[in-house]
């Protein structure tokens, strides 16, 4: 008999009042806004950036860019294998939902799930599994493999059918390592696509969770965001949705990677981005990466100690058919 493994939901309010729990990645995007003592500020900064760029992007009908506003909720995928309790849970995936409130008609308007994306088990892959493969240009044999099937299970799963209607979208930066090149294809909400030299490490990483890339460069952006889905990114959600996406990730990006999302002139046809671009400005919200590398590390032995080494095993006999 196989082992089964099954995903329960917890859902946090993430606003100005919002303090990480003590299994949150401390890397992640927003529990790095709820540190020091400028938390609150932090905070209330970011999520008026979101609300700006939101408004900035659903103009119309909209004269004074203030009909809408973004709730954002944290959303945990706790892993639970074979007949573990709750309490020994695993907080396997981290996500945003994002909620819009049309303050003209008073409806709230879901958003889509995803967003910001979080995992112990990618720490574990690139912080302690591929270093310890080499430096080299190869990766070790399936590699990936187990965070794909584990994600790809998570989103067929009846927990995630419960609290969402529509599949999951990923927006994250573009890679410093690649060129990107204008097309002709423009999207109203989306803006203008990019398209890549060749594949990065985090678009072959992704597709092994079932998900393809596109590269989008949101009207009055300094960069194409990368967009992870499945099914059809440009017809499957409404234009709300997709701003809501696109308000919050970029406005994350603005603060983490100023050099790129920041940049005092926009994208050119051909687009090579660069943490080392010097023509940007800075937000008021500090943020040390250095740190986050270090953090990084922390993050993939603790899913090392506490999922990967107790339960490999198990892991892998899962995982196995589902990789075939």
């Amino acid at each position: 008999m196989r082992t089964n493994l099954a995903y329960s939901i917890r859902s946090t309010r993430f606003d100005e009042h919002y303090a990480p729990s003590d299994d949150t990645r401390a890397t992640t995007n927003f529990a790095n806004l709820a540190r020091g003592e400028e938390r609150q500020e932090n905070l209330r900064a970011a999520f008026a950036m979101i609300d700006s760029r939101f408004n900035a992007l659903a103009h119309w009908d909209n004269p004074d860019a203030d009909r809408y506003s973004v709730d954002l909720d944290i959303v945990t995928a706790e892993l639970r294998i074979g007949n573990e309790g709750t309490a020994n849970a695993f907080p396997l995936i981290e996500i945003l939902k994002p909620t819009i409130l049309d303050r003209k008609s008073g409806r709230r308007i879901r958003g889509i799930a995803g967003n910001n994306f979080s995992s112990y088990v990618r720490d574990y892959d690139f912080s302690i599994l591929l270093p310890q493969h080499g430096k080299g240009r190869t990766v070790p044999a399936n590699f990936g493999d187990l965070h794909g099937n584990l994600f790809k299970r998570f989103v067929t799963s009846a927990a995630y059918a419960e609290h969402f209607a529509k599949p999951p979208v990923i927006a994250l930066s573009v890679s410093s390592n690649r060129t990107y090149h204008r097309t002709t294809t423009a999207h109203p909400v989306l803006g203008v696509e990019y398209r890549q030299d060749e594949h990065s490490s985090t678009d072959r990483y992704f597709a092994k969770m079932g998900l393809q890339a596109r590269f989008f460069m949101p009207q009055n952006g300094t960069a194409p965001l990368a967009f992870y889905f499945t099914g059809d990114l440009l017809n499957d959600y409404s234009n709300l949705e997709l701003i809501g996406t696109i308000s919050t990730m970029e406005t994350f990006q603005r603060i983490y990677r100023p050099e790129i999302y920041n940049a005092n002139s926009p994208a050119g046809t051909i687009y090579r981005p660069s943490l080392t671009h010097r023509d940007h400005s800075f937000t008021r919200i500090a943020y040390d990466r250095e740190e986050r590398g270090r953090l990084a590390i922390e993050q993939g032995r603790f899913a090392e100690a506490n999922l990967i080494t107790p339960y490999r095993s198990i892991l892998e006999e899962w995982s196995a058919p589902h990789a075939a």
